[in-house]
């Protein structure tokens, strides 16, 4: 099977192209849908058989379904019903999660096994904790670091706009900045930290660790904590879910 997989976030769309599992030609797309469609042209043009999608942005949906449409590509959405497949959902209102969220879980779950954390560090910062009989039990949501660092530059009236995915941490903050950098950094990793250690207890499971989204690498560099960084982990789960009717 082979699929193209676009997985459209509140700040940018990441595409693929999905063979048997493996996931290459990826591109991730800042800009207009017009750009992200000629991304996935170029994908097209290597002959796949449908378009595997997941969305956070329900106001796409109908633009990709009609950019499909046109390319003559059967369009497959992850939900949780295809999930199931590959785990087992205990949740009141299994409709209410994310797809992105299902896709990473049913990818970890596949790629690395159960009991398992999947934290995705994007626009919001979420946690699924699965165990260890593939059952997703439910998760965490917090703000990401560009809605923290976007809250205090437009609610306060001094403090810049700090330049995410880069720079280390500082020994104290000296300037700004830094401080800023600092409490972003340091803070984040505790709430990490605090969330993995709390849900081990809950669960009373020894939960493997892996992340994706375009902050992991920076926020757990220096966090001696067994992370897996996953960067494909949310296209590889929709191309999985979507791989299967």
């Amino acid at each position: 099977m082979r699929l193209a997989v676009v997985d459209v976030g509140n700040t940018s769309t990441a595409v693929g192209l999905w063979v048997d599992g493996r996931v290459t030609n990826i591109a991730h797309i800042d800009g207009s849908i017009d750009e992200a469609f000629l991304s996935v042209e170029k994908i097209i043009a290597k002959k796949v058989d449908a378009l595997a999608y997941v969305s956070v942005v329900p106001s796409r949906d109908a633009k990709w379904k009609a950019f499909a449409k046109r390319k003559s590509l059967e369009f497959r959405q992850v939900t949780w019903q295809r999930a199931l497949k590959f785990i087992n959902i205990d949740y009141p209102k299994p409709d209410t999660i994310g797809a992105d969220r299902i896709a990473d879980a049913a990818g970890a779950v596949t790629r690395y096994g159960a009991p398992i954390i999947v934290m995705d560090f994007g626009t919001a910062f979420t946690t699924a904790a699965i165990t260890s009989d593939k059952t997703w039990r439910g998760g965490v949501i917090a703000p990401g670091f560009p809605l923290m660092r976007d809250y205090m530059f437009e609610r306060t009236a001094k403090l810049p706009k700090m330049e995410l995915g880069r720079g280390k941490v500082p020994k104290i903050g000296r300037s700004t900045e830094e401080a800023m950098r600092f409490g972003a950094l340091v803070g984040y990793r505790g709430m990490v930290r605090e969330i993995a250690t709390e849900l081990k207890r809950n669960f009373s499971e020894e939960f493997k660790l892996v992340a994706t989204g375009g902050f992991a690498k920076w926020v757990l560099k220096d966090l001696n904590m067994p992370f897996t960084i996953d960067p494909t982990l949310t296209l590889y789960g929709a191309g999985l879910i979507c791989a299967k009717d």
